[in-house]
């Protein structure tokens, strides 16, 4: 990446910025890895699998990535409404690449919370 590449980058309106800052918050990452694990999800059952993200929350993150194509939203007509959300192409296209920060973050994970430890215990 040249220097132009990355000043555009931390520009607040950037293309890149916006996708990547859509699909690295907490809740969408532990959204998407569900759906990959799951295929197929209806919203209780997804909520369910995330216990600490409240309905408001859920709802909000797969909006977001239903609108970014990522997740994949059906609706079908039968009484009571069933939803079911999965990854799209698009959102199956993403997952080696999340998949690829999950494993690192698992490797480095007791370093990290080692390191931590020590720079928290020698800033008191």
């Amino acid at each position: 990446m040249n220097k132009k590449e990355i000043h555009s980058a931390t520009v607040p309106d950037c293309p890149i910025r916006n996708v990547i800052s859509h699909i690295t918050d907490k809740w969408s990452l532990l959204v998407l890895y569900t759906l990959e694990q799951k295929e197929v999800l209806r919203f209780k059952d997804l909520w369910r699998e995330i216990p600490d993200i409240s309905q408001k929350m859920l709802t909000s993150t797969l909006r977001k990535l239903e609108d970014d194509g990522i997740v994949s939203r059906e609706v079908f007509t039968e009484v009571p409404p069933r939803v079911e959300y999965r990854l799209s192409e698009r959102g199956q296209s993403l997952m080696p690449h999340l998949d690829a920060l999950i494993s690192w973050g698992l490797e480095h994970q007791n370093s990290i919370l080692k390191d931590r430890t020590k720079h928290s215990t020698s800033n008191n």
